[in-house]
């Protein structure tokens, strides 16, 4: 037998032998496991968790075929069914346009109808965008496929020519490659407040 053939038939009796002991190791140093030890979770809230399916933080980012980038987050959020969309609670939505503008969308809930290709924010919706536009309302929904949406109900806002409220409230592009437009509606009063100008 040479050199080589006795070193193969050496390391297979040594190998299964080491691992033994390694077994051996951390069955000895392993501490012991305290059975009574309670779960670090509420009764409730493992209840809650059995009875509903759902996600704990979520997070989503993407791009559209146009070039804007979307990123969103929530607290948690739980699938849908039969008869039941899918939502998710605590909602933050940024979107940086290809033009460079940024939108940001808050809501307490937003539930997700796929078959209709749209997003509906509700509960204390806040719009922000980096022009200095920031609005409220208590219902908004948007597309699913492209930035799109509008508010159906009485919008409030402030915007740097003054404060503003409408009935409704619409955003799109006016064409696919066009920048993103905000169109307010149904009895919209403005309270102009004149800039600033600077003192020398």
């Amino acid at each position: 037998m040479d050199f080589y053939s006795r070193i193969v038939t050496f390391l297979k009796v040594l190998l299964p032998l080491a691992a033994l002991a390694i077994l051996a190791t951390l069955f000895l140093l392993s501490r012991n496991i305290d059975l009574d030890t309670s779960i670090p979770f509420a009764e409730s809230e493992v209840t809650e968790r059995l009875r509903d399916q759902q996600i704990t933080g979520p997070f989503f980012s993407g791009t559209t075929p146009k070039g804007d980038e979307l990123i969103v987050n929530a607290r948690l959020a739980r699938p849908g069914g039969v008869g039941k969309p899918a939502e998710a609670l605590n909602v933050s939505a940024r979107l940086k346009t290809a033009e460079g503008v940024r939108l940001t969308m808050d809501s307490e809930v937003v539930s997700v109808d796929t078959g209709n290709d749209m997003a509906t924010f509700t509960g204390d919706v806040h719009i922000e965008t980096s022009t200095g536009l920031k609005m409220q309302t208590d219902v908004l929904h948007t597309s699913l496929e492209e930035v799109s949406g509008n508010a159906p109900g009485h919008v409030t806002g402030e915007a740097p020519f003054g404060d503003l409220e409408a009935g409704q409230m619409e955003f799109k592009a006016k064409n696919k490659s066009g920048p993103l437009h905000i169109l307010f509606k149904s009895g919209v009063k403005l309270v102009y407040r004149p800039a600033k100008k600077s003192e020398n």
